[in-house]
């Protein structure tokens, strides 16, 4: 059975960081492209982040650009967002998504972790 477990919320307050933390089990997690998404009180889920197979291509939604950080350890089966700078707008429930590189019905998601960022 796949899980993937997200850990590493918090309150934070303006300027602080956090790290989250995403552990996928039950499947191959080398074959799955690992994404975190986040979803603010009364609007849409959105992603933030992306990064590949192999952890060579990522990719940043332009509001965290330069202040978020995605990595991935294969041997752990374990993805990661580091977040800098946090700001009161990255108040959210974030998500961490597996998509299987071929098959892309194959997607899998965690139950989320809470990121409150305030004073």
């Amino acid at each position: 059975q796949v899980q993937v477990v997200e850990s590493g919320g918090g309150l934070v307050q303006p300027g602080g960081s956090l790290r989250l933390s995403c552990v996928a089990s039950g499947l191959t997690f080398r074959n799955y492209d690992m994404k975190w998404y986040r979803q603010a009180p009364g609007k849409e889920r959105e992603l933030v982040a992306s990064i590949s197979t192999a952890g060579d291509n990522t990719a940043y939604a332009d509001s965290v650009k330069g202040r978020f950080t995605i990595s991935r350890d294969n041997v752990k089966y374990t993805v990661y967002l580091r977040m800098d700078n946090l700001q009161p707008d990255d108040t959210a429930v974030y998500y961490c998504n597996a998509l299987h590189r071929v098959v892309r019905s194959l997607e899998y998601w965690g139950q989320g972790t809470q990121v409150t960022v305030s004073s």
